[in-house]
């Protein structure tokens, strides 16, 4: 949710980070609240919304139409690169901060119907940490989705796992669990935890942005993304390694025509990642610059648990 005290018109709205499968756990959420099925608007927001949903709440009891919902992209979009999803979610913050403007509340969504923290829901969430660091972290509602879909049972051992391993960091510097059943009384539990509250926070990412003048590869999130990039291109050249070499010993026409076409396609990947990943890099003489003279951050990166 975001504040500005500093204008007229308080103008405040909420986050909503989640991965990006369809159904969308996020939009669900957002649509239970505002009975607008899908409707993406906002006064001010409107540049942003083919890449990160707004979505106004009319008519609030206390808040009037000054709740403005935020959906940003999760960092497995298979239209976008993670790179492309940062840089998205960094330029808005960094606009919505300088112009006086803070989230009251963060909401992260995760679904309830996945067997295992793995893969893309992990990179999700420790992406999501290094975002928004800890400072933060009492501003965060962590919601589980998708109860209808999974055994009761199963559900509250797999939301216990969460709690006592992948979301303790958050929970232990304050933040707080919600059950979203696709009703509106525990969306509006969500949202009611939030609006009991006036307290902001500067995010992380927003402080190094604009406080520090940090370069977007010199965050913590651009760091952490950089990391994940370098694991990648090993792994995806030690794949085309093996494509390369499966292809040779076949005597398979076919066979070798389809292992063509995916070492072509793993190739592509594997350029595109090389480039970002020299995006992404810090000259030497910048690393002896920020050793020496940079400024160091007052919240710091929440370090999620490993798969």
């Amino acid at each position: 949710m975001l504040k500005n005290s500093g204008i007229q018109r308080t103008l405040e709205s909420m986050i909503s980070s989640s991965p990006s499968w369809v159904p969308r756990a996020q939009e669900k959420l957002i649509d239970t609240l505002t009975g607008q099925s899908g409707q993406r608007s906002g006064s001010g927001l409107e540049s942003y919304t083919t890449e990160l949903h707004a979505v106004r709440l009319r008519r609030h009891a206390q808040k009037g139409d000054r709740i403005v919902f935020i959906d940003t992209p999760g960092f497995d979009n298979t239209h976008r690169s993670d790179l492309e999803i940062l840089q998205t979610i960094s330029k808005w913050l960094t606009d919505t901060y300088k112009n006086g403007v803070k989230l009251a509340g963060i909401v992260y969504t995760h679904r309830i119907s996945d067997n295992r923290m793995a893969g893309t829901p992990y990179r999700n969430l420790r992406m999501f940490g290094e975002l928004y660091g800890d400072k933060a972290a009492r501003n965060v509602i962590l919601v589980t989705t998708m109860w209808d879909r999974v055994q009761r049972h199963l559900g509250e051992k797999r939301e216990s796992e969460l709690k006592s391993k992948y979301w303790k960091v958050l929970l232990d510097r304050g933040s707080d669990c919600y059950r979203f059943d696709n009703t509106q009384a525990s969306a509006w539990a969500v949202i009611d935890k939030i609006l009991e509250s006036d307290d902001t926070e500067t995010l992380l990412l927003q402080e190094e942005l604009v406080e520090l003048r940090k370069r977007l590869q010199e965050t913590q999130a651009g760091i952490t993304l950089y990391d994940t990039l370098q694991k990648a291109l090993l792994e995806q050249k030690e794949t085309i390694r093996q494509l390369a070499e499966q292809a040779t010993l076949q005597n398979n026409p076919k066979l070798a025509k389809e292992l063509e076409d995916e070492y072509k396609r793993i190739q592509i990947t594997f350029d595109k990642t090389f480039q970002e990943l020299n995006q992404l890099k810090i000259p030497l003489s910048r690393r002896i610059v920020l050793l020496l003279f940079g400024k160091k951050s007052k919240a710091h990166s929440l370090k999620i648990v490993g798969e």
